[in-house]
């Protein structure tokens, strides 16, 4: 019968139950639902009947969800409820301190932060007035330094020369003896090479810099690439090619000469050479460019402060070891709040913004460039996690060789100071001609520290002490030394060649 009835009646029923449901939909959010359910105009009385069914179930769940919130509120309530229920500890107790989240603390650390820190900027504008000058960066002689660029530009004959001796090598044209000793022609020379154009030509220091870190850049990229082939050729003549494959970490061929696997690596955010690298799908261009605002922002920042708080504090310095202690000492913390702001800014510039840059448009997809060494409870944990590129190839191509060659442990771990030592030497004395081995010794006293660092932590359990010691001796005094020292020394050797 229902199905002969007009259409004018039918519209009228749907109205009818719409507008009910509609009264009723008030009271709950799930009643708001069901509403939205039984506004839809039905072909079949059946199936208005389910929904009134459903509208009636509905109405009952809310008003059980109702009378329990009620009867909650009646009897849990009450006066006479106890409020002290268990053992609870304070939020900032030591037994609770680190079992909760402080990101509340340290949004207002940063807002106190950025509050004080702008305070004495304004302060020192006012007080000095705009101090930066650029003349230590860029000198009237920074344009006129041909020689760096042209050194620059001529390294990539050098990774050629290594290429064309693994091809050599790989058709079994040279010996095993002959091509270390090209390789290690090449090497030196990508070093030796840059160093002596630096020392002939009187360039400007960030002009030497950034060859001398280019330099060792490829230097480092070159022992990989030589060291991973021979090691590459030696187990495809040991072995069978099934077995090599699953030896070997490389995807496809493990052993190939590929020039456009050259060419990748060395521009490639990596100083360990493989046949092929993770690889991401595209490119995020507009990521990119986000990045690259944020690069320009914090290289300016960071060069404010070189410019308007450090050289002063610099040029009102004595040498630490000349003058009186306690002066030495003030000016050694005076200079290591702004000194650690560059630091951390150069950190965040090079290794997270620059080299995330340079893989995104690589399409690099390992981009595990640091981990949180601020976390570091010794200084074995810092420099273990803060250059993840430069750790992995030290052990990559030093630790292990060494361990395979029965050199034991404590050893191996002092070759590769040494080895970082001499690198950390090359790029500051270089560019500053001023050969006192400040950086060299500093890295080496990083020996006795991690000594010293990983017994306090064995003997107190506590990842405070080893945290705090490493803040301490790394950054606070160790960094600021030595860029006092490193002035002086520079500042008389430039003060004895306009003498002389």
């Amino acid at each position: 019968m229902a199905a002969l009835e007009s259409p004018e009646n039918h519209i009228k029923a749907t109205a009818t139950s719409t507008a009910t449901t509609s009264s009723s939909s008030t009271t709950s959010d799930l009643n708001f639902s069901v509403r939205r359910r039984s506004t839809t105009v039905t072909d079949s009385p059946s199936t208005e009947m389910m929904e009134s069914e459903d509208l009636k179930s509905n109405g009952k769940e809310c008003d059980k969800v109702t009378n329990d919130n009620r009867s909650d509120i009646k009897f849990n309530y009450r006066p006479s409820m106890p409020a002290h229920r268990g053992v609870r500890e304070s939020p900032l107790s030591s037994d609770a301190i680190f079992k909760q989240s402080h990101a509340g603390l340290f949004n207002l650390c940063i807002v106190v932060l950025v509050a004080i820190n702008s305070r004495l900027i304004i302060e020192n504008i006012i007080k000095y007035g705009w101090l930066i000058n650029g003349g230590f960066w860029f000198s009237s002689k920074s344009l006129r330094d041909w020689p760096l660029f042209m050194c620059c530009l001529s390294l990539p004959a050098f990774p050629f020369a290594a290429y064309l001796v693994e091809k050599l090598a790989y058709q079994n044209y040279l010996p095993k003896l002959v091509v270390v000793f090209l390789h290690t022609i090449i090497t030196t020379g990508s070093l030796l090479y840059p160093v002596s154009v630096i020392l002939r030509c009187d360039s400007a220091f960030l002009s030497g810099v950034t060859l001398m870190l280019i330099s060792c850049i490829v230097w480092l990229k070159l022992v990989s690439y030589a060291h991973t082939n021979s090691d590459m050729r030696a187990i495809a003549k040991s072995i069978d090619r099934e077995d090599v494959q699953s030896i070997s970490p490389c995807v496809g061929n493990p052993y190939d000469t590929y020039f456009k696997s050259l060419v990748y690596f060395m521009v490639a955010p990596t100083l360990c050479y493989q046949s092929s690298y993770p690889r991401t799908e595209s490119v995020r261009k507009g990521w990119v460019v986000q990045q690259f605002v944020k690069l320009i922002i914090f290289t300016g920042f960071m060069g404010f402060i070189i410019e308007q708080y450090i050289n002063p504090i610099v040029k009102n310095s004595q040498h630490p070891f000349k003058g009186n202690l306690l002066y030495a000492i003030e000016r050694v913390l005076k200079l290591s709040v702004p000194n650690l702001y560059v630091w951390l800014c150069m950190f965040y510039c090079f290794f997270h913004l620059w080299l995330n840059i340079l893989a995104e448009l690589l399409r690099f997809g390992d981009r595990e460039f640091y981990k949180d060494w601020w976390n570091a409870r010794t200084v074995e944990e810092y420099w273990r996690m803060w250059n993840m590129p430069v750790h992995k190839w030290m052990v990559r191509h030093i630790y292990f060789p060494c361990l395979r060659n029965k050199i034991p442990k404590g050893v191996a771990i002092l070759i590769a100071f040494l080895v970082s030592a001499v690198f950390h030497e090359l790029c500051i004395a270089v560019p500053c001609r001023v050969f006192k081995l400040w950086a060299f010794i500093g890295i080496m006293l990083q020996v006795p520290l991690v000594v010293i660092t990983k017994f306090l932590q064995n003997k107190f359990r506590s990842s405070m002490v080893g945290n705090m010691i490493f803040w301490l001796f790394f950054s606070i005094l160790g960094q600021p030394m030595c860029v006092l020292l490193y002035y002086h020394d520079l500042m008389n050797r430039k003060g004895k060649t306009e003498s002389g």
